[in-house]
């Protein structure tokens, strides 16, 4: 299930505190109030997670992985590895 980010349209909340982040399914109905305080809320714009940096693969792991590893011997020509 993905998260979602939330604001109140107005004002602030001490208990929500304004913004929020709810774990709905993807195909539920928009959410309009704030769970905790009522009041109405809108859907923010959020990032997504993803690793800052990959290691590239060996010639081994990619074999491990199932991928075939070709190596260039001429123009337009490949072998296996």
């Amino acid at each position: 299930m993905p998260l979602y980010e939330y604001e109140l349209c107005e004002g602030d909340c001490k208990v929500c505190g304004g913004r929020f982040t709810l774990r709905r399914p993807a195909d539920a109905p928009a959410l309009t109030q704030c769970p905790a305080c009522k009041k109405p809320v809108r859907k923010l714009l959020s990032v997504f997670n993803t690793p800052t940096k990959l290691k590239p693969l060996s010639v081994t792991d990619a074999k491990k992985a199932g991928f075939t590893v070709l190596k260039r011997v001429n123009k337009g020509e490949y072998e296996r590895q």
